[in-house]
């Protein structure tokens, strides 16, 4: 007398389970929000500017090109704390393993007021490729920034020929810290490093003086300013960088 209740109960059981594996099968299907922004650590150029076409997003066996603001770029307007949004999309995907910049011929390098045409090895054909290992989870929404490094990225090869082999960070604004600060000097070429577990990571200052290194895991570090002579050389230890906040070091004597 009980089996109809039996085979009730274990049909309701079977639709439960179904419709929450139905809800499961769609809450994991929600898209990823993603954007990519870019900016730069100063270099000695008055300019130097990238043609970005477009930008791709690699990971669990697929291709996706997100929705790009094409154009030339002047890498040097985005430095000390500046970015700018170059791309957004939603990925359907679990991991992001490259990023790959799609470049136009219309590169180039600004020294002093004349304008040299800048070569990129590749750069309209198979892109600059960033690698990362990146797990996203879905629904949730992520940022990345590129940190280009334009003093190591713009290699001069004689008779006035420029080529960009990219130097580029790729940073987790979520899951990294910063340092700031001001030379007591302005308008000078020093060399600033901040140090952790044996990782250094470096910039250097605009003409006012100001700096600021983006990306930095939490950690104990040691910041080194290495201006030209007559300057003197400094450095200050014990810098805890913790998540997402960025430490302000105020004026620094040289």
């Amino acid at each position: 007398m009980k089996y109809p209740a039996i085979v009730s109960d274990a049909l309701m059981a079977t639709i439960l389970f179904a419709t929450c594996k139905k809800e499961e099968k769609t809450e994991s299907a929600k898209p990823t929000p993603y954007s990519v922004r870019m900016t730069d650590a100063p270099g000695p150029y008055s300019a130097v500017n990238i043609d970005l076409q477009s930008v791709e997003i690699t990971g669990s066996g697929k291709t996706i090109t997100l929705n790009t603001k094409p154009g030339i770029y002047n890498l040097l307007k985005f430095s000390n704390g500046l970015d700018t949004l170059i791309a957004t999309g939603d990925l359907d995907m679990e991991k992001v393993q490259q990023i790959r910049l799609i470049l136009g011929p219309n590169n180039s390098v600004v020294t002093g007021s004349v304008s040299f045409p800048m070569d990129v090895p590749s750069g309209s054909e198979s892109g600059l490729k960033l690698q990362v290992h990146q797990d996203l989870q879905a629904g949730v929404a992520y940022e990345v920034l590129l940190d280009f490094d334009a003093n190591q990225s713009v290699v001069q090869e004689g008779n006035w020929t420029y080529h960009l082999k990219p130097v580029i960070r790729t940073i987790e604004n979520a899951i990294s810290g910063s340092i700031k600060g001001q030379l007591s000097v302005p308008n000078i070429p020093a060399a600033i490093t901040a140090t952790a577990n044996g990782v250094t990571y470096s910039s250097v200052p605009n003409a006012t003086g100001d700096f600021i290194i983006k990306g930095l895991p939490a950690g104990n570090y040691s910041v080194s300013v290495i201006p030209p002579a007559p300057h003197n050389s400094t450095t200050i230890n014990s810098i805890n960088v913790t998540t997402g906040v960025t430490i302000t070091l105020g004026v620094i004597s040289i």
